[in-house]
């Protein structure tokens, strides 16, 4: 096992509970600096403080996992997915089969996502340390769950900082078929967890499609990057006379199509619309009592923010323009990057050069299958706020 030492002063955010460790906070490492394995961790007096994961190529060098004395091993793993799967079984609804059950550092698992999807699982393993525990991982989740397969879609920015290939397949059981059925909230979605964005649904917007159902009522309601049109299928579900969902993949609006007609809505109360967002706000002439706009991440790192914060500014400004007086903008940023209060203070000028008169009404974010510790407040990405336009 590796032996970290850190700098002097460099141990307080661990002591208080903070689970990463930057490579600049090291003063020795004790063994092979370029293996991936678990690590303890000494402040600058050599006292034991906590161990993790090392990862000899990234930036963040440790993510911590226990601040006890306990082995990393299989019973580490089982107990840790036991107590988060505990907490999500014993609070969502009856109707709903899809959700998170590891949510990385929010259940102290940090470089790990598992979503579940009825009878399949979903894992990311985002870390070169969490990536060797792979196996017993998936020997923890088929002792704790009754499923038929587990699929990996482990890929992207996070994996290549750490200097590990994308993996991609079946883990443990059936191949997942092309399309999954789901239930959240009593709708019917169909999904794809091979090549659909995230895990294959944007499972973090559940209570946020709830909220708006209960105010659409007669409605018309404007969903840009509607993806597979799960808010524009709550819309329907809570009234809203008229629905236009916008996206600029095909594939998108071909299964949101598929969506609406699960849930006995008819097309014709639906617009489907193939066209990027930024291009349709500045150029459409029409006005909408509910716009709902849900972007990719535009900040995928902290270089980006700075043009990130024109990209929301720009879709809010245009957005807040096509609200009709009394109406709402449910606006959000899943960039982690992104600070809520900057994300508050590029709405606010977006409002004032959009001649609008703002309040905001709720703050929205995370559903309860998503934890965030409190510890490491950087998991919070995902940022909204209903707005509503006096004049």
């Amino acid at each position: 096992m590796l032996r970290i030492i850190l700098k002097k002063g460099r141990e307080v955010p661990v002591l208080r509970g903070h689970p990463w460790i930057f490579s600049g906070a090291l003063e020795e490492i004790d063994g092979n600096a370029d293996a991936v394995g678990v690590a303890d961790v000494f402040d600058w007096e050599k006292h034991w403080i906590a161990r993790g994961l090392f990862s000899p190529k990234s930036q963040i060098r440790l993510r911590l996992l226990t601040w006890q004395k306990e082995e990393i091993d299989g019973d580490f793993f089982f107990r840790r997915i036991s107590r988060s799967l505990s907490i999500r079984e014993s609070i969502l609804s009856k109707v709903t089969n899809a959700y998170r059950i590891v949510n990385g550092e929010g259940d102290f698992l940090p470089g790990l996502i598992v979503d579940r999807y009825d009878e399949f699982l979903v894992c990311q393993f985002f870390t070169a340390g969490m990536d060797r525990f792979k196996p017993l991982i998936v020997d923890s989740l088929s002792s704790l769950l009754a499923v038929k397969g587990i699929f990996e879609r482990s890929e992207g920015r996070v994996r290549d900082e750490e200097g590990i290939e994308p993996s991609v397949g079946v883990l443990a059981g059936e191949p997942p078929p092309e399309l999954i059925a789901i239930e959240e909230n009593g709708f019917k979605f169909v999904i794809d967890l091979r090549r659909g964005q995230k895990t294959g649904f944007f499972l973090d917007q559940r209570d946020n499609r709830a909220f708006l159902s209960a105010i659409a009522r007669d409605k018309k309601v404007l969903n840009c990057f509607s993806y597979s049109g799960a808010f524009s299928v709550y819309a329907l579900g809570g009234g809203a006379k008229e629905v236009v969902s916008l996206d600029s993949s095909r594939p998108a609006l071909e299964l949101a199509e598929r969506n609406l007609a699960l849930n006995g809505f008819e097309v014709s109360g639906s617009e489907l619309l193939k066209g990027d967002a930024f291009t349709y706000l500045k150029e459409c002439d029409s006005a909408f009592d509910i716009i709902v706009l849900d972007p990719p991440s535009l900040a995928r790192k902290r270089s980006d923010v700075d043009g990130a914060a024109g990209g929301y500014k720009f879709l809010n400004l245009h957005a807040l323009r096509h609200v009709r007086p009394g109406g709402l903008l449910l606006t959000f940023s899943c960039s982690q990057h992104l600070s809520i209060d900057l994300f508050q203070k590029v709405v606010f000028g977006a409002a004032v050069d959009a001649g609008r008169k703002v309040t905001i009404l709720k703050r929205l974010g995370h559903p309860i299958d998503h934890p965030v510790s409190l510890h490491h407040p950087e998991g919070e990405y995902l940022k909204g706020l209903v707005l509503r336009v006096l004049d």
